[in-house]
């Protein structure tokens, strides 16, 4: 996962740069720069054994096939088909139902500004005018200057189209899609292995070697093949076994291209990467492989950071980067513990270690630990490597920063429970926050969960969760899978689970609220905005970026709600209709039948900060917050009667 950055976008650059997308080959701004450029370049080749010299024959790109259509696949398969709109993109998944949603207004997944992206690039533009807006004068004088430099932009690539054709398709016909395309891109699911042989640390291989094997079956002769799924060193080597065993002597290039995407901020992480890692034989045909790639990309992606490396290089790089993201976060979280013993205050000592250059303020936010379907995996995969190549030495080393992370959140239930003179007993207990991180509905490894399970055991009145990104049933399955380890935990089965859509009847009543996603809704503070830059290049489509990691940025008039605002005029004037749902589409016939509002992408782009005093005038005397995310003014909730317990901090 990467880092949030330090600065959120203009809305007026939104505004500007939001009129002008891609909708030709020549605004893709697609580049011809060759792999090998001088070794003072940002841009690399590792480990190449051919020739140098010898000339590149990237062929022409006009069909792409991601399979998986997940966190990753989908929305990766959304940037390429929307930055590169001469290319036919297909994202491929045999889950039918996962496929209607990415098909209809009920997208499986949340993410700041993939609804938009996505819009534009599956369902095209109409030829029109720019969308006409109420706007200030002083933003109406904005607009008119950028459009005009988007004017000239136009002229220099030869392009002034306003239309543009739908590009991104969805399609539970998985064969197909394959065979049709030029670049299969596998983006799979792959766990860590819980049974058998490595339980507990090895990565889960089922789904990918399942795919791998479908595509080496279908996929034309000669068609790239790309690992987009996060996979342990060594894997291309099994696609290529796979390849010799069902496809002897046919001749596929096999590339790695690992993603380096953090939930919440996806779609930004896309559009303006730190680095594009390609990995590809060391052969004249695998960077031939390795540029063809590089040139879909080059649609929107500076050259200067498209990495190119060997392939082995480029799986291990994925690894290693979220081990050492995940072990910056356990280090700050050990020392929380000892904040909390001393008096010592575990933000002052973040700031204070951040503005040191050589450490940096990135991930030095302590919390209840890290979450996410990726640090935890990834840690343990490289683990797992460690010890299978016998040094034991560095598997123990990368194991404790995963053990960290799990003492972490239970030292944060023990303190809940202990506070609570060690019974929940008829104890209203609520949960601000359910997915793993702001800004997202990713749910998958959330602490949420096993904090949950602990409450569970200590017999409460009720557990009551709030989350503004989620979809209720989403929660609800996963809370009801809990049924497995123990008694019904929903409310609705005989439990004491029960799922809100109001923060404030969440809240009401309960003796103790924890804070466990760092949503700014949540927060208390005066928020405010960081620098924000002038202008952005022509065709960009900047969306609301994360908090910087040492800052607190304004919640309330960010990029996103810009976003938003401008997207309900433009999808008017500008977008293509929206398909209509199926009749016996299950999401419609929730949102007409249900007490629970369901997930809705435009309602959850923007929420405000909740209002403190309400929740606090309606809580059980006394009143209990529990911060997991270290996010709250302490002084200013003692002010309202609320006893705060904070991570790193010994309290008043």
């Amino acid at each position: 996962m990467s880092a949030p950055i330090d600065q959120e976008l203009d809305p007026k650059a939104i505004i500007s740069t939001e009129f002008n997308v891609p909708t030709s080959s020549a605004q893709s701004l697609n580049g011809t720069d060759s792999l090998d450029v001088a070794s003072s370049s940002t841009r690399t080749t590792v480990g190449d054994d051919s020739d140098p010299d010898t000339p590149f024959d990237p062929r022409p790109i006009r069909n792409i096939c991601c399979v998986g259509a997940g966190y990753v696949g989908g929305p990766t398969a959304a940037v390429i088909a929307f930055k590169n709109p001469q290319i036919r993109v297909t994202v491929a998944d045999k889950d039918e139902r996962r496929i209607r949603r990415w098909n209809s207004r009920h997208l499986p997944i949340y993410e700041p500004g993939l609804a938009q992206i996505v819009r534009i690039a599956r369902d095209g533009l109409e030829n029109s005018s720019a969308p006409a807006m109420s706007l200030n004068p002083e933003e109406i004088s904005h607009i008119l200057d950028e459009q005009e430099a988007h004017k000239q932009h136009d002229k220099q690539e030869g392009s002034t189209a306003s239309s543009r054709a739908p590009n991104l398709f969805f399609s539970a016909n998985v064969s197909k899609c394959i065979r049709e395309s030029d670049i299969i891109i596998i983006a799979v699911n792959t766990p860590t292995k819980m049974r058998g042989s490595g339980a507990g640390s090895a990565t889960d291989m089922t789904a990918f070697e399942a795919v791998a094997a479908d595509v080496v079956q279908y996929a034309k002769t000669g068609s790239i093949i790309v690992e987009k799924s996060t996979v342990p060193c060594k894997t291309a080597q099994m696609i290529q076994e796979i390849i010799a065993v069902r496809r002897p002597g046919e001749h596929f290039e096999i590339l790695s291209n690992p993603e380096f995407l953090s939930a919440g901020t996806a779609i930004y992480d896309l559009l303006h990467p730190d680095r594009v890692i390609i990995g590809s034989a060391t052969t004249a045909e695998g960077r031939a492989a390795a540029e063809t790639l590089a040139r879909v990309y080059s649609g929107w992606v500076d050259q200067a950071r498209i990495i190119t490396t060997n392939i082995w290089s480029s799986e291990l790089a994925k690894l290693v980067a979220n081990s050492m993201l995940a072990q910056r976060l356990s280090s700050i979280n050990s020392i929380s513990a000892l904040c909390e013993a001393t008096g010592a205050e575990i933000n002052e000592i973040s700031a204070s270690v951040g503005m040191d250059s050589r450490v940096g303020d990135k991930f030095l936010r302590a919390g209840i630990g890290f979450g996410g379907s990726c640090f935890k995996k990834d840690v343990l995969s490289l683990v797992y490597l460690a010890e299978s190549l016998g040094l034991k030495e560095v598997g123990a080393y990368w194991r404790q920063v995963v053990t960290m992370n799990e003492y972490q959140r239970n030292r944060f239930t023990s303190r809940v429970i202990k506070c609570l003179n060690n019974t929940l007993v008829g104890k209203k207990i609520t949960l601000l926050g359910y997915a793993f991180k702001k800004d997202t509905s990713d749910t998958r490894e959330t602490p949420a969960l096993e904090i949950i399970k602990t409450l569970l055991d200590e017999n409460p009145g009720e557990i009551a969760i709030f989350d503004p990104c989620c979809n209720p049933y989403v929660i609800e399955s996963e809370i009801r899978q809990l049924h497995g380890y123990g008694p019904p935990a929903l409310r609705d089965d005989g439990g004491a689970v029960k799922v809100y859509s109001d923060v404030y009847e969440a809240c009401a009543s309960s003796n103790a609220v924890l804070i466990v996603t760092e949503f700014d809704e949540f927060r208390n503070s005066v928020l405010v905005a960081a620098p924000r830059p002038s202008s952005l290049p022509p065709g960009s489509l900047p969306v609301r970026r994360g908090m910087h990691e040492s800052s607190q940025v304004e919640a309330n008039s960010g990029p996103s709600s810009v976003i938003n605002s401008l997207y309900d005029t433009y999808a008017q004037e500008k977008l293509a209709i929206e398909p209509n749902c199926a009749a016996d589409c299950p999401d419609c016939q929730r949102e007409n039948g249900s007490e629970i509002d369901v997930y809705n992408l435009n309602n959850n782009l923007h929420k405000k900060q909740v209002d403190w005093k309400r929740i606090a005038d309606n809580m059980e005397t006394p009143k209990w917050l529990f911060d997991g995310r270290c996010i709250v003014d302490i002084k200013k909730m003692s002010q309202l009667g609320i006893r705060v317990e904070s991570i790193g901090s010994a309290g008043l």
